[in-house]
């Protein structure tokens, strides 16, 4: 898909939302949740969606800490806990909907007079 053509038959038989673009974390959590009969390291999961491996250890990181992914050194797996996964993806489709329909928030447009520098 690189060129940017893709072949008609794919292009018929595709889901609507097949060829949305994805960030870098819902592309590691839906290859995750997509094998998850498997545990991968995270040099494997950068090579399969052509990323950084640096990059995918910080957001596996950071979905460790929501329990969103399991890990078991050098390995990674989605969670097992699929309500768990069904709310996260709710909440970040939520977030999407309302970045869409108000403009996304910046930090600095929010920051008063009363909030504390944080270091």
């Amino acid at each position: 898909m690189s060129s940017g053509t893709i072949d008609i038959d794919e292009f018929e038989n595709a889901d609507a939302d097949k060829f949305e673009e994805r960030n870098d974390t819902e592309r590691i959590v839906l290859f995750l949740d997509g094998n998850d009969d498997r545990a991968w390291k995270a040099a494997t999961i950068a090579e399969r969606l052509g990323l950084e491996t640096d990059a995918v250890s910080a957001i596996l990181s950071r979905l460790k800490e929501r329990n969103l992914v399991r890990h078991k050194r050098p390995y990674w797996a989605i969670t097992d806990d699929e309500e768990r996964l069904q709310s996260a993806y709710r909440l970040h489709r939520h977030h999407e909907r309302a970045d869409d329909q108000y403009g996304e928030e910046r930090l600095e447009d929010l920051r008063t007079d009363e909030m504390e520098e944080v270091q």
